[in-house]
């Protein structure tokens, strides 16, 4: 019961925020972006995988945001499902512009001593099999699987940034996670010959 009445708070306060920064309250429009911007940075950074990119697309975020205040189209309710959203429409956008690119950006972190050459390789090839995965999902899916797994999002917060209902959360959610581990589950040697 107390952290149905921690989201209530929260969202009640998240309301509040955004009426406040309806009005251009500059308070308001700072605390939006203190609260949200790591967020999103995060959420975006697990999508693109490349650090340079999510800062310019959570910025855009943040300016869609700007722009959707000023013309009275920006949201009335919901504030972090509005801002998520736009991330997410953000990243199918990038992708579609970057489809006819087939190269890999380079690591944004430097590799630790104490790791050998294989140790390194093992880990890159499993990194981008993973990334190449998420990539073969449908775009809700992806999402689901980001906002759940990788953002720490309950299936019921998951359901309120998405506006679905939990019953199709969960299923996007099975769906998603079964097409992973088909892709990345080892296979027979059998099948490997082949």
């Amino acid at each position: 019961m107390r952290l149905k009445w921690v989201r209530v708070t929260v969202k009640n306060c998240d309301d509040k925020l955004l009426q406040q920064a309806r009005n251009f309250d500059r308070t308001a429009l700072t605390a939006v972006y203190d609260q949200y911007h790591p967020l999103l940075y995060r959420y975006i950074t697990r999508q693109v995988s490349d650090g340079e990119t999510a800062r310019e697309l959570t910025a855009v975020v943040f300016e869609r945001f700007l722009a959707a205040l000023k013309t009275g189209n920006g949201p009335e309710t919901q504030l972090k499902a509005w801002l998520y959203r736009t991330a997410h429409n953000l990243v199918i956008d990038h992708y579609r512009r970057q489809a006819h690119r087939n190269h890999l950006p380079l690591p944004e972190v430097l590799p630790s001593g104490t790791d050998s050459p294989g140790q390194l390789a093992e880990q890159h090839l499993l990194g981008e099999q993973v990334i190449t995965a998420l990539q073969t999902l449908t775009p809700e899916q992806q999402q689901v699987i980001t906002l759940k797994f990788l953002e720490g999002f309950s299936n019921a917060e998951v359901a309120d940034l998405m506006h679905k209902p939990i019953g199709a959360i969960k299923a996007l959610q099975h769906r998603g996670l079964a097409r992973l581990q088909n892709i990345l589950a080892p296979q027979p040697i059998e099948e490997r010959v082949a």
